[in-house]
């Protein structure tokens, strides 16, 4: 399983358009990137890929890191910097299809399925599979399990991926906050590597309208407002996961420019074989 990391970014990426803050400027200087997220796993022994999520970056993500274009993707939630990136398929597949959740949304009345159907019906390269959370299906060779977790108000899915042949397994968090329920957190467990989202620090939470919450025993906020994981929050999650490995995804430009490029925070390109 060869995990490419094509996009490690929040929603306006790394450096972020117009944004002269120190640590903008740092990347500029160092030439590092994150741009909005989306996940590259090429099976080798099938020689078939999956991609996670249809980064708006879609081209550019592709033709700067030259990997495959995949066999079939997953969309975790409707967020555009989840899914708007699916416009890329025109022109460019003969055929693609694309796995998400089936259940119906309360705020949106749609699921997840639906609604990648509905926005992007004009697309005939692309054949939508509605997916049960919680129960595994067989993509690319790797048995893939969609599960929920917490980004309020619209429901969003962490994934897990595990080779049957050789038990490499990959997990992500998806954007969640620290609330993940124990059911998707029994399935995420013992993964070789963790992409999980944490999208600042928790000394940051002072700065947010609401504060933080899911403060562990130190009282240090694990969740930044309500939708994403603090860097602390996600490295508890990593702990109680098991996780050999762990890269934190989804990261805001907000990191103090001396924090923003330590380990283990993720940048574009990186790859890992398991």
């Amino acid at each position: 399983m060869r995990v490419t990391l094509l996009g490690t970014g929040d929603t306006t990426g790394t450096p972020t358009v117009g944004c002269d803050c120190d640590t903008c400027e740092t990347a500029r200087e160092r030439g590092i990137e994150r741009t909005r997220f989306s996940v590259h796993v090429e099976n080798e022994r099938t020689d078939e890929s999956l991609l996670i999520d249809f980064s708006p970056d879609f081209r550019y993500q592709f033709l700067r890191d030259d990997v495959s274009l995949p066999d079939a993707a997953i969309v975790t939630h409707i967020h555009f910097d989840h899914l708007d990136g699916l416009g890329n398929v025109f022109r460019v597949f003969d055929s693609l299809d694309v796995y998400a959740a089936n259940e119906t949304d309360p705020q949106t009345d749609k699921s997840v399925a639906e609604t990648v159907r509905a926005d992007y019906h004009y697309l005939e390269p692309i054949d939508v599979h509605p997916t049960t959370p919680l129960e595994s299906v067989r993509v690319c060779g790797f048995d893939v399990t969609l599960v929920p977790v917490d980004h309020p108000p619209l429901l969003c899915y962490g994934v897990a991926i595990e080779d049957p042949e050789t038990g490499a397994k990959l997990s992500l968090s998806g954007d969640t906050s620290y609330n993940v329920p124990a059911d998707s957190r029994e399935i995420l467990a013992d993964p070789d590597l963790l992409l999980a989202d944490g999208i600042v620090p928790a000394h940051l939470c002072e700065y947010h309208p609401i504060g933080g919450r899911h403060e562990n025993e130190a009282g240090v906020p694990r969740t930044f407002g309500t939708k994403h994981m603090t860097r602390e929050g996600a490295l508890e999650l990593a702990d109680e996961l098991n996780a050999e490995r762990t890269r934190l995804v989804h990261l805001a430009h907000y990191y103090p420019a001396d924090e923003a490029f330590e380990e283990p925070l993720a940048t574009d390109g990186e790859q890992y074989v398991l």
